[in-house]
């Protein structure tokens, strides 16, 4: 009888391959130490990864800059390291482009938006100019997101509550969505999977589902939670959005609703009484989302499935060091040899902490239902067919092989149509400004690294001639 009831307990259990998901933090020569981590209050994660760079967004006097380091260069940062710098004011949003790991956005208080490029390797002077400056915000902007799958789209909100879609290609505003759609601040935006549509939360209590290229409001909840502190919304799998907020009692929430029928949530979880807001991270490949509260020392993750109870809580990541931002590492950034299924990189006071993310297997092999095709790091639509009404899904690589980053793509800028970028004026003796030596210099690094590569190469194809 015994062995029955046992037996019973075991299959009431809900049977998934992630129920054993634990957090690693690397160790401490794996870390980013010395970094200025800024002090804003302003709730954005600070830090954005990919393949290539870790960025964050640091203390700065006299104007706004963010870090940049190649991933591989770990330890103490110098102190005189060489920052990305031309803002006037703070910076509060930084976000990689995903077709192109070398560019990242950048959105101010100054009211700009600006997109840099990277050289492959890093910097080694402060990039002080852009290659396009985006300017259409009169007040602060605190959100930059790019479009999943179309080339150069880039979307920002500002505390002027007016999203704008812009084609960095020729630095111009392509839409807009005025103070008519979103009457008081914006909280966050999310794209859908494909760019059709992006999901919004606002401090007037409401999420809202909208269609960019029409300027239509597909569908809104009004009070998705009942509490007063900020809500933050993201797309998940199959037409529903995930929520998190507050509770009348000011406990924290996490909801999830199907877009369709949006009067009640498929599932309300509390969670405890911290006051952080918490920000979601969603997987498609794997259906897990993340929650990460500034201010917590912890990250919860749950599975989002098809059927009730539709969001199951897994288990949850705790530390003794309360976290000020994070960043989250797209999947073809993983190393897969190690079942990794999600790395976060975790802002403390003067570090950044890579936590790694794994699922337990004996197998060194790949395995196949951990990591599906994957969005790779092409685009699928140019900005035009986009604007012009189509759609289509991210396009897929496998990981099985492992993800090698591709040599920087030069990310180009229709300057008689760049209205927006700034331009520093010649000096009067002729002789080339400090920025443009800058500029030379960079492009004679860029030479260098071709040659090396295309030296390289030779090296392999001898060696071949050699061995044949």
């Amino acid at each position: 009888m015994w062995d029955l009831d046992l037996w019973m307990s075991r299959q009431v259990v809900r049977s998934s391959k992630f129920r054993h998901v634990f957090g690693q933090p690397a160790k401490a020569d794996q870390c980013y130490e010395d970094v200025r981590v800024s002090q804003n209050t302003w709730d954005s994660g600070f830090c954005a990864v990919n393949p290539k760079f870790v960025a964050l967004i640091c203390e700065a006097s006299g104007g706004g800059a963010f870090l940049v380091l190649p991933l591989g260069k770990t330890g103490r940062v110098d102190k005189n390291v060489p920052m990305v710098c031309g803002h006037t004011a703070p910076v509060l949003d930084i976000a990689w482009c995903p077709h192109n790991d070398n560019v990242i956005a950048s959105g101010s208080e100054d009211c700009s938006v600006m997109v840099w490029e990277i050289p492959d390797g890093g910097l080694t002077l402060p990039l002080r100019e852009p290659v396009v400056t985006l300017e259409g915000h009169t007040k602060r902007v605190g959100i930059v997101a790019w479009h999943p799958t179309a080339q150069n789209v880039l979307l920002s909100a500002g505390c002027d509550n007016v999203i704008l879609v812009w084609d960095v290609g020729t630095g111009a505003a392509v839409l807009t969505l005025g103070s008519d759609v979103h009457p008081d601040t914006i909280y966050s935006v999310d794209w859908s999977r494909d760019g059709a549509l992006i999901c919004t939360s606002c401090r007037d209590k409401r999420v809202r589902i909208i269609e960019p290229r029409k300027g239509t409001i597909v569908a809104e909840k009004d009070r998705p939670h009942e509490g007063t502190r900020p809500v933050r919304a993201v797309f998940v799998s199959d037409g529903k959005i995930l929520t998190t907020g507050f509770s009348r009692m000011s406990e924290r929430q996490v909801a999830l609703w199907d877009t369709k029928h949006l009067e009640e949530p498929l599932s309300l979880q509390e969670l405890d009484t911290s006051s952080g807001v918490l920000l979601p991270f969603f997987d498609p490949d794997t259906n897990i989302v993340y929650l990460c509260g500034k201010g917590d020392s912890s990250i919860r993750y749950f599975e989002i499935t098809s059927e009730a109870p539709f969001l199951h809580y897994l288990s949850m990541f705790s530390s003794k060091e309360s976290q000020r931002g994070m960043g989250y590492m797209p999947k073809r950034g993983l190393e897969v040899n190690k079942c990794e299924i999600a790395r976060f990189y975790k802002l403390h006071e003067r570090k950044c902490e890579p936590i790694a993310m794994t699922v337990p297997r004996k197998s060194d092999l790949f395995q196949e239902d951990l990591y599906p095709p994957t969005a790779g790091p092409d685009a699928a639509l140019t900005a035009e067919e986009w604007l012009g009404g189509r759609d289509a899904g991210p396009l897929l690589i496998s990981l099985k092989d492992g993800y090698v980053p591709p040599k920087s793509r030069e990310l180009r800028v229709n300057r008689g149509l760049d209205t927006g970028r700034k331009r520093t004026a010649p000096e009067a003796s002729g002789a080339p400004s400090s920025d443009a030596i800058s500029q030379l210099e960079e492009e004679m690094r860029k030479l260098q690294a071709t040659v090396q590569e295309l030296q390289k190469r030779l090296d392999r194809l001898e060696e071949t001639v050699q061995a044949k």
